[in-house]
């Protein structure tokens, strides 16, 4: 057993309140925000597939390129945001980019009311928000250990990811409903408007935060190593990132085709799509709620190995829809298998933030999210053209097996012999 040292958490801002968190004004704001614009994204994110799949009869290929697009930018921006995040106040970064991701969805309702919606328009949508989300991405995450206490990060975590996954549940069937009743388009048009919710949360935040003096900072490149060695000389954060960057391979090639799948293959409507990601969106919520529970009862090192070894496998069932099971039987069998990543993710995210050093959050995770988010877009492609060649079916069976492969990768770490992750040492 890997002998730590622990450093005694700080209790200053610990909320007194019977309710917890919900009693810390700043974390209701930006649970608020958050999960308005998780309702968004999850709206935004089944209708651009469908406007793809139905209105523009886009090829399983240029889906995958379409999902490519949002994560590219995470190959070439990753490093810069990280290096950037921790020299701005980390609250007005998310502000921004929220207004930013309000004009770009809502640009795409507006070309479809006129008739000059193209995919073209879509991958530059997909590209353009993608870039704004790395610099939205990284500041929320290093954002979040100055709004509430150490000791209380995993309940944060726990009490935002609830609430994306409830938003996740609602949005696919909104989606779906919109675009059956007005068309694809219009579902982008709700994603938008849930952006400038969150932006009012967000500036209504009154926590104050103190960036380092521009007389303390050192040249960008200089900082951005100080990132990356830290993450790759951590035996800890050096294994979440590869299991995330090998789990994420698999997960993107399988989101690739799922829409195909669903409508081509197993010939669902565009609101039975919604139906179907709405009941899968539940296991996200079932994941997120029971993650606390997990890590407290199994220890998190350990719930981390149970999600993702015994939980997530139940993702073969899912390309068996529509041939050998029932299509309902599967989707509770996806359901599961998300559940299962949730909570690992909620685990996972949490130890990041309580065991960076503050002062390099931002680029600590920033290099660690260029590793992992870089597999996105591969995912999305290899999982599109193995798509166009193989069909959506066997794309799905390949890419699940990447997918559980990512358990090797944490087999062979470390945190094979853990019961908890390890503190943040007392001299970070």
């Amino acid at each position: 057993m890997t002998t730590v040292s622990v450093e005694p958490p700080p209790q200053a801002d610990r909320p007194k309140s019977r309710w917890g968190l919900w009693a810390h004004s700043d974390f209701r704001k930006l649970w608020i925000g958050e999960t308005t614009s998780g309702l968004g994204t999850a709206v935004g994110n089944v209708a651009l597939a469908l406007v793809a799949v139905v209105t523009l009869d886009a090829s399983p290929f240029m889906v995958g390129v379409l999902t490519a697009s949002a994560w590219v930018p995470w190959l070439f921006l990753g490093l810069l945001a990280g290096a950037w995040v921790d020299r701005w106040p980390r609250l007005k970064v998310m502000l921004v980019c929220d207004l930013l991701l309000l004009a770009l969805f809502g640009s795409v309702p507006v070309a479809g009311w006129f008739d000059a919606l193209t995919m073209a328009h879509l991958i530059a949508v997909a590209l353009l928000a993608g870039s704004v989300k790395v610099f939205f991405s990284t500041a929320y995450g290093a954002a979040l250990p100055s709004l509430v206490a150490r000791p209380d990060l995993l309940e944060a975590n726990v009490k935002l990811r609830s609430g994306e996954s409830a938003a996740e549940i609602a949005g696919p069937g909104v989606a779906g409903l919109l675009s059956q009743a007005f068309g694809a388009a219009s579902g982008l048009l709700a994603d938008a408007v849930t952006y400038l919710v969150s932006a009012l949360c967000v500036a209504t935040i009154e926590t104050e935060e103190k960036p380092p003096p521009a007389s303390e900072r050192r040249g960008i490149l200089r900082e951005i190593g100080e990132g990356v060695r830290f993450l790759v000389r951590d035996p800890y954060l050096r294994t979440l990132a590869s299991f995330a960057a090998v789990g994420n391979l698999g997960l993107n090639g399988i989101q690739a085709v799922q829409t195909v799948f669903l409508v081509r293959s197993v010939g669902v409507t565009p609101g039975g799509v919604g139906a179907v990601f709405a009941v899968v969106s539940i296991g996200g919520l079932a994941g997120a709620a029971l993650a606390g529970r997990i890590a407290r009862r199994l220890g998190t090192a350990r719930g981390l190995l149970l999600c993702e070894l015994v939980v997530a496998p139940f993702i073969f069932l899912l390309p068996l829809a529509g041939e050998r099971l029932p299509l309902p039987v599967s989707a509770v069998a996806w359901s599961v298998a998300v559940c299962g990543v949730i909570a690992g993710n909620v685990i996972a995210g949490s130890f990041y933030q309580a065991y960076c050093p503050p002062a390099m959050i931002g680029r600590i995770r920033a290099s660690a999210s260029t590793v992992n988010f870089s597999a996105i877009p591969l995912g999305a492609l290899l999982g599109g053209w193995l798509g166009e060649v193989l069909g959506a079916r066997t794309t799905i069976w390949i890419m699940a097996g990447v997918l559980m492969s990512a358990g090797g990768v944490l087999l062979a770490s470390p945190l094979r012999g853990l019961r908890n992750f390890p503190e943040r040492p007392a001299s970070s």
